[in-house]
């Protein structure tokens, strides 16, 4: 995946518009622009940097896609899951955990 498919991902599941995330970090949206253009161009370290922070991602999840440390390595979906996982008392956890392997035993069986 490259930089702009990863920028979009982010801006797409935080519902934010490069207006918005220009406004937020100080940088042009002309310059956003640009990482999301046909070009797609590489931003510098410091702006890459800025970018990330403001999208609570690491500069590595953008750069490659990946960042083992991170949530943000799923796709949106699956992070989803896992915020709300987050915010379920261990009972509901348990129950989770009971419907997730339960999904399995049939994906497997098919």
């Amino acid at each position: 995946m490259t930089f702009k498919k990863n920028l979009r991902t982010e801006l797409d599941y935080l519902d934010l518009t490069v207006k918005e995330l220009s406004a937020k970090t100080g940088i042009a949206k002309g310059t956003l622009d640009c990482y999301l253009g046909l070009r797609e161009s590489m931003p510098p370290a410091d702006i890459a940097v800025k970018i990330a922070k403001e999208l609570g991602v690491s500069v590595e999840y953008l750069v490659t896609g990946k960042d083992e440390k991170s949530i943000h390595s799923y796709n949106p979906t699956i992070r989803s899951i896992i915020q709300i996982v987050l915010e379920l008392n261990e009972k509901d956890n348990e129950t989770i955990l009971g419907l997730a392997k339960l999904l399995k035993k049939q994906a497997d069986k098919i």
